[in-house]
C-alpha cells in the first residue's frame, strides 16, 4: 500500500526559511533545532564513523559488522540533508521498502522515524503523512504487526510530547486507510502516554467511525473525548449528530439522542452552524416528525440562526413524501421570502412529488420557474416530468421532450430510458418501445433487467412471442441474466398461445441455468393443460414440482381444482380441497368460489352456502364472482327470496352486478311467475349502465311467452334487434314462435 508517487511540494529551502523565520519566530527556531538535535544525538545508530566496542572476547577487540557500518554510512547523510534543508525531495530520494531492502528493517525504520519527526516539529505534516503512509504500507504488504508502529514510532522515554503530532497524523492515515481498529488503538495508547491527540484527528477519526457504521467504537470514542479530552468543538457535536440522525446498522434514527446532542453542544457555549442544524432538521424528517422541523427551522429564523436550502429541503420533501404538496410548495415559497433561494433539489423534489400525483401541469409550471431563476433542470428533474406524462397517457410529448434534451446537450442515463420504454408498454406501443431499447443500446447503455422485463411483457401480452423472444435473445447477448419472473411471462406468454412444448423447454433451460422454478412457473402449464381438458395431465406435474423443491401453493391446486370442476369431475375436484387441507395449504377466495360453484351447479344450496359463510368467518372477502355463483343457485332453485337478499348485501359490500348476475335473478323471477320484479331488475340494469345482452333478452321473451304476454314478448324481440344485439339460436327460435 505504500505510495506510487509522491506529490509535488514545494518547500523554502533552509536558507529562505530561517530568513523568513528571523523576522518574528525565532523562537521557533531555536525549538526546532533543540528537539531535531537532540533527536539526532539520541540515536547513535547513525553515527558518521565507526565506533568499536570497548569490551573484549577472548582479548580481542571485535568491531561491528562492516555492513552494518556501510548501511548507516547511506542513510545518515538523507537524515542530515532533510535535517537542513526540510525538502520533501530530498525525503523522497529513497522509499521506505527500497531503504529496508538496502539497509535492513531496523536501521531503515529508524531512520525514517528521525525523518518523520523532524518534518514533524517543524509542522509539516502532509509530509508525515506521506511518509506514515509509506510505512505503513509496508507493513500489510510484508504481513508485519501494524499495531507495532505505536512503540517504533514514540520518541525518547524523557520527551514523549514531541511524538503527538506524529500520532495525530497517523491516525488520520490509518482512519483514512479503513484501518479503523488500529487508528482507535493509536488515540486509546496516545492516551495511555498522557498525551492528548488534536481534536481534529479525534474528528477525523470519528468522522471514518460513523461512515464505517462501527456503532460501539463510535460511542465509546464521543464519551472518552468528552470525559478525557480534548474537549469537544462544534465539528465534533455535528459528526455524533450526523450518526444518530442518519441511523446506523440495524437501528433507526435516534432522533432523541440526536435531540440531547445538540442540547448539550448549546449548554457547552459551542454554536452550531447551519450544518448542525440541516442534520438535526433531516432526522427529525426522517422519523417523520416534519411539522415538528417546520416549526424548529421557524424558530431558527427568529433567532436569526444561519439557514440554507439545506435545512429547508428535508422538510419539503417529508411534506411530499407525506402526499400534502400543498405544505410543501408553502415550505418553498416561505423559503424565498426569506432571500434563501432555492435549489435544484428543491424544485425536483417538488416536480416529482406534482407528478406522481398526476398533476403534470404543476410539474411543467415548476420547470419553467427553474428556468427563470437560471436554475439548469437536471435529467432526474426532468425524469419525473417524463414519468408524470406516461402515466397521464401522454408518452409522446414525453419522448418528443426526451429527444429535445438530447439536442440541448444533456447525456441520457438509464432511469430516463426505463421510464419511457415502461410507459410505452403500457401503451402497448410496442415499435416505438422496441425502437427505444434499439436507441438506448446505440448510446452505449445496456438496459437493466426491469427494461427487457417490460419489453417481453408488453410483446407477450399482444401475443407477439417470436419478438419477445427476439427481446429475451438480447437481453442474452448483453449478459443480463433474465429472472424468473421473465421466464413466467413467457412461459405464461407460449402457454396462453397454447405452446406447450415450447414452455416445457424454457422451464428446462430455467433448471439448467440454476433458476427457480416456483409456483406461477407451473401455474402457467397447469393452467393450459386445464383449458385443454386435460387435467389429469396437469395433476402429474404436483409431484415433479416436489421432486424441483416447489411446494404447491393455494394457486396450484385451486386452478387444478377450476378444471377439474369444468370438466364436471366433481369428486376430483373435492379431493383436492382435502389434500390442500391436510399439507396446511390454507383456501383463498378462489377456492372457496370454485367451492361454493361445485355445489351451486349440483343445486346443493346449504352446503354451497355453508362454505360462503365459512369463507366469511375465516377472513376473507367474498367478490363478484362468488355472490353471482350462489345468486344463479339460488335463482335456479326458486329460492329468490335468498338470492334477492344476496344481491343487497352484494351492493352494500361494493360490489357492482354484471350482466351475468341481473340475468340470473331476472330469469329466476321469470320462472316463479314475478314479471314486475323482472322488469325492475332490467330498469336498475340501464341505471347502472349494465346493458342486457342475448340471454337477458331471451330469458325475458320466455318468461313472458309463458305467461301468454305475446305482444310484451315481440316488443322485447324488437327492442333486442334494435339495441344492435344479434339472436342466438335460442333467441331465433323464440323469434319464430313469436310471428
Amino acid at each position: 500500500m505504500g505510495m506510487c508517487s509522491c506529490p509535488r511540494i514545494c518547500i523554502p529551502k533552509f536558507g529562505l526559511l530561517r530568513k523568513e523565520l528571523i523576522f518574528g519566530l525565532k523562537r521557533l527556531v531555536r525549538t526546532y533545532y533543540a528537539a531535531s538535535l537532540e533527536l539526532l544525538l539520541e540515536d547513535h545508530s547513525f553515527d558518521e564513523s565507526p565506533k568499536f566496542e570497548n569490551k573484549t572476547v577472548d582479548n580481542v577487540n571485535v568491531p561491528r559488522s562492516s555492513s552494518s557500518i556501510q548501511n548507516r554510512r547511506k542513510l545518515f547523510p538523507l537524515v542530515g540533508r532533510v535535517f537542513k534543508s526540510l525538502n520533501w525531495m530530498v525525503a523522497r530520494e529513497i522509499r521506505f521498502s527500497t531503504a529496508v531492502r538496502k539497509c535492513g528493517f531496523s536501521h531503515s525504520v529508524n531512520a525514517f522515524r528521525t525523518i518523520i519527526h523532524i518534518f514533524a516539529l517543524a509542522g509539516m505534516q502532509m509530509e508525515v503523512h506521506a511518509l506514515l503512509r509509506d510505512i505503513i504500507g509496508y507493513y500489510k504488504e510484508g504481513d508485519r504487526d501494524v499495531f507495532e508502529l505505536f512503540p517504533t514510532l514514540l520518541d525518547s522515554s524523557q520527551h514523549v510530547a514531541r511524538s503527538v503530532v506524529v500520532f495525530d497524523v497517523l491516525i488520520k492515515v490509518f482512519a483514512a486507510n479503513s484501518m479503523l481498529e488500529n487508528a482507535v488503538d493509536v488515540y486509546v495508547r496516545t492516551k495511555s502516554i498522557g498525551l492528548k491527540p488534536d481534536i481534529r484527528s479525534c474528528n477525523f477519526l470519528l468522522k471514518c467511525l460513523v461512515e464505517a457504521n462501527k456503532v460501539e467504537f463510535v460511542t465509546s470514542l464521543y464519551e472518552d473525548i468528552k470525559q478525557s479530552g480534548p474537549s469537544p468543538n462544534v465539528y465534533t457535536y455535528t459528526i455524533i449528530m450526523s450518526f444518530y440522525c442518519k441511523g446506523h446498522l440495524g437501528q433507526d434514527v435516534d432522533i432523541g439522542r440526536a435531540t440531547e446532542i445538540l442540547e448539550e453542544m448549546e449548554s457547552c457555549g459551542e454554536n452550531p452552524t447551519v450544518v448542525t442544524y440541516s442534520t438535526y432538521i433531516h432526522g427529525l424528517c426522517k422519523v417523520g416528525c416534519v411539522e415538528f422541523a417546520f416549526e424548529f427551522i421557524r424558530n431558527l429564523r427568529c433567532r436569526n440562526q444561519p439557514l440554507n436550502n439545506y435545512c429547508y429541503n428535508p422538510i419539503i420533501y417529508g411534506f411530499s413524501q407525506k402526499g400534502d404538496l400543498y405544505e410543501a410548495s408553502k415550505v418553498l415559497e416561505e423559503m424565498k421570502s426569506y432571500g434563501i433561494p432555492p435549489d435544484i433539489y428543491s424544485y425536483s423534489i417538488l416536480i416529482d412529488g406534482f407528478c406522481k400525483k398526476g398533476d403534470v401541469e404543476k410539474g411543467l409550471n415548476l420547470i419553467e420557474e427553474m428556468h427563470l431563476s437560471d436554475l439548469r433542470p437536471s435529467l432526474v428533474t426532468y425524469s419525473s416530468l417524463f414519468y408524470g406524462l406516461c402515466k397521464s397517457g401522454l408518452t409522446n410529448i414525453s419522448l418528443d421532450m426526451f429527444h429535445n434534451l438530447g439536442d440541448a446537450g444533456y447525456s441520457y442515463d438509464h432511469i430516463a430510458y426505463e421510464i419511457l420504454i415502461n410507459g410505452l408498454c403500457r401503451q402497448d406501443d410496442m415499435h416505438y418501445a422496441y425502437k427505444l431499447l434499439e436507441e438506448m443500446i446505440g448510446n452505449n447503455l445496456v438496459p437493466d433487467a426491469f427494461n427487457f422485463h417490460s419489453l417481453i411483457h408488453g410483446f407477450c401480452k399482444l401475443g407477439f412471442l417470436d419478438k419477445a423472444m427476439e427481446v429475451f435473445n438480447i437481453m442474452l447477448h448483453h449478459g443480463v441474466l433474465p429472472n424468473t419472473v421473465t421466464y413466467n411471462v413467457i412461459i405464461d406468454g407460449y402457454c396462453k398461445e397454447g405452446h406447450l412444448e415450447e414452455a416445457l423447454k424454457l422451464m428446462a433451460e430455467m433448471q439448467d441455468l440454476g433458476i427457480f422454478l416456483n409456483t406461477y412457473t407451473y401455474n402457467a402449464v397447469i393452467n393450459r393443460l386445464c383449458k385443454e381438458r386435460k387435467s389429469e395431465k396437469a395433476w402429474e406435474l404436483f409431484p415433479q414440482m416436489l421432486k424441483r423443491n416447489t411446494l404447491p401453493g393455494v394457486v396450484n391446486y385451486s386452478t387444478l381444482m377450476d378444471g377439474f370442476t369444468k370438466q364436471s369431475n366433481f369428486k376430483k375436484a373435492l379431493m383436492l380441497y382435502t389434500i390442500m387441507l391436510k399439507i396446511g395449504v390454507m383456501p383463498n377466495t378462489v377456492t372457496y368460489t370454485i367451492l361454493v360453484n361445485i355445489f351451486c351447479r349440483r343445486n346443493k344450496m346449504n352446503e354451497a352456502y355453508h362454505f360462503f359463510k365459512e369463507m366469511i368467518k375465516n377472513g376473507l372477502v367474498p367478490d363478484k364472482i362468488t355472490y353471482t355463483s350462489l345468486i344463479a343457485g339460488f335463482s335456479r332453485t326458486n329460492d329468490m327470496n335468498k338470492a334477492w337478499a344476496l344481491l343487497n348485501e352484494m351492493l352494500n359490500k361494493g360490489h357492482m352486478p354484471s350482466v351475468v348476475t341481473y340475468t340470473c335473478l331476472i330469469d329466476g323471477f321469470c320462472k316463479v311467475n314475478r314479471m314486475d320484479m323482472a322488469d325492475l331488475l332490467i330498469d336498475e340494469m340501464k341505471r347502472n349502465k349494465v346493458t342486457p345482452d342475448v340471454v337477458t333478452y331471451t330469458v325475458l321473451i320466455i318468461g313472458y311467452h309463458r305467461l301468454g304476454n305475446i305482444e310484451r314478448a315481440r316488443e322485447l324481440f324488437d327492442e333486442m334487434k334494435l339495441s344492435g344485439i344479434i339472436p342466438d339460436d335460442t333467441a331465433l327460435r323464440w323469434g319464430i314462435k313469436l310471428e
